[in-house]
């Protein structure tokens, strides 16, 4: 496999950072929400 172009690189790190740290929240508030709804469940 073929090095990747670090300008390619460059201006993807930040789209992944970000989309991960969106995913990171979300997931937080989603467990969240979960857990509210399997205590009222109980």
């Amino acid at each position: 496999m073929e090095n990747i172009d670090m300008r390619v690189a460059i201006v993807l790190a930040p789209i992944a950072i970000a989309a991960g740290w969106a995913v990171f929240n979300i997931g937080a508030a989603a467990l969240r929400q979960v857990q509210g709804f399997l205590d009222r469940e109980a």
